[in-house]
């Protein structure tokens, strides 16, 4: 074999054969025309779950889906896709495309391309059309029109196509391997945007001894997109998600009722939380606010308390002054229980108070927020501070023990403006190891390092505790 024969041989033998392409799989579109089931299951802290069933049209083998009409507040990361019928289905890969279609979208999309200006000609009744370079959208646009450089040029701008990664929706995209032409597709996915809350409205009669709780549940949509005849489920409870680098993360949920308007919303415990079904399907529209009638409760009983708190402080220094008259805190108290006509789970929630006036005319008097109250447990809201009841604590004695101790004397007067007598509790918090060496009423133990008095005050009179402590903080 000659040199040159020899040489046509190896380039034969290391140069490729030109191969065909492989054809693009075939495109398929979904849509929410094509949803048969739909749930939406709302957390709070803008977390919600989406699951939803369409009847699919494939093609067999490898195929590409778009799946329209999701959230765009969609967590990717979180998606699911099963098929519910018998031919199997594998998913090779998965895209987001949120790139959504806008005027300023597409301006950027056309820097460096042509574009068609028409700008109205009031003598010749018409547009007239230039053609023009888009070169910048940066703080402007910035046009290229025969051979100038010009910007904030009158008239509109018009384009010859859409950019093909330009989408009118958020959609997701599959690449599928399908054994079946058509497959009946469960997905599910985690989207931001969704939230609920529940405020309670507690209306107390004129004695202030009973009260009449009703509530709503207020559902917030701003994920992007509709949800049209979807069973709504709300959880209620502490629901942890995996944190970012060094921060924890608790899903509050805010809270529901527990005897609900017309059983709108059926209750079950759910893992360590509670959950709550809407009986009946609902529509949420992207940016809607949504309200739920759920709760009613009777005629529960109810106690008003007048508080005056200390502060451990007070038991570590000599003082000539606290700061001269306090208000005294009213609150309001019932025991969730079943012979208070309660008894069921009481997640977190506002509790706003109301109290009809002289005329029957209902008048708000405060609100306080409310932690996830199991039954059997007492619910304490802070409403507000009492007009006509004043406390002003002075220390009348200091001593002190050391460089961690002292012993200190004060006189507690309270002072009742009402033309009806009140009982006020004086709760102190001594802190450390603390010994009430004597007092003028009689004092209980709250805790390892606070003590009450229940002290009775005239009406239009005052009342004094006088009392002794010893306290060792270190």
């Amino acid at each position: 074999m000659t040199r040159i024969a020899a040489y046509i041989l190896t380039v034969a033998l290391v140069v490729p054969l030109a191969v065909p392409a492989a054809a693009a799989p075939p495109r398929f579109v979904s849509s929410a025309d094509e949803r048969s089931e739909l749930s939406v299951t709302v957390y709070n802290n803008n977390l919600g779950l989406v699951r939803e069933i369409r009847d699919v049209a494939l093609g067999q083998g490898e195929v590409r889906l778009e799946f329209q009409d999701v959230a765009s507040t969609i967590q990717p990361q979180t998606v699911t896709v099963r098929p519910l019928g018998q031919g199997r289905l594998g998913v090779l890969e998965q895209n987001y495309r949120y790139d959504l279609l806008s005027p300023q979208k597409l301006l950027e999309k056309y820097v460096g391309r042509s574009v068609r200006l028409h700008r109205w000609n009031e003598k010749l009744g018409r547009d007239e059309v230039t053609d023009a370079k888009v070169l910048s959208t940066h703080g402007g646009t910035v046009l290229e029109i025969d051979g100038e450089i010009t910007f904030g040029h009158p008239g509109r701008l018009s384009f010859p196509q859409i950019p093909e990664n330009l989408i009118a929706k958020p959609t997701l995209e599959w690449l599928l391997r399908s054994e079946r032409p058509r497959q009946r597709l469960e997905v599910s996915y985690l989207a931001g945007g969704m939230s609920w809350q529940a405020d309670y409205i507690l209306r107390l009669d004129a004695d202030d001894a009973r009260g009449d709780l009703t509530g709503w549940v207020t559902l917030s949509n701003g994920s992007g997109t509709a949800y049209e005849n979807a069973r709504l489920k709300l959880v209620a409870g502490d629901v942890r998600r995996a944190p970012p680098e060094g921060n924890v993360e608790m899903m509050r949920t805010r809270a529901l009722g527990y005897r609900v308007a017309e059983q709108q919303l059926k209750q079950e415990g759910f893992f360590e939380y509670q959950l709550y079904t809407l009986e009946r399907p609902t529509t949420l529209l992207d940016n809607e606010t949504k309200q739920i009638a759920l709760l009613e409760a009777d005629a529960i009983k109810v106690t008003k308390r007048f508080v005056s708190e200390g502060q451990p402080r007070f038991y570590r220094s000599a003082y000539r002054e606290q700061g001269g008259p306090k208000k005294v805190e009213v609150q309001v108290e019932f025991e969730n229980s079943e012979t208070n006509a309660l008894g069921k789970p009481l997640p977190r929630g506002v509790v706003r108070v109301y109290k009809a006036d002289s005329e029957g005319s209902e008048q708000f008097v405060g609100e306080d927020r409310i932690d996830h109250t199991p039954r059997d447990e007492d619910v304490r809201l802070k409403v507000g501070e009492a007009f006509d009841l004043v406390v002003e604590r002075r220390q009348t004695d200091y001593r002190a023990l050391g460089k961690c101790g002292s012993e200190s004397g004060w006189q507690v007067e309270l002072r009742n403006h009402k033309d009806e007598s009140a009982e006020v509790e004086v709760l102190e918090h001594a802190g450390g190891d603390w010994e009430l060496v004597n007092a003028s009423h009689e004092a209980e133990k709250e805790d390892a390092f606070s003590f009450r008095f229940r002290v009775p005050v005239p009406a239009r009179g005052e009342a004094v505790v006088d009392y002794r402590v010893r306290v060792r903080w270190c």
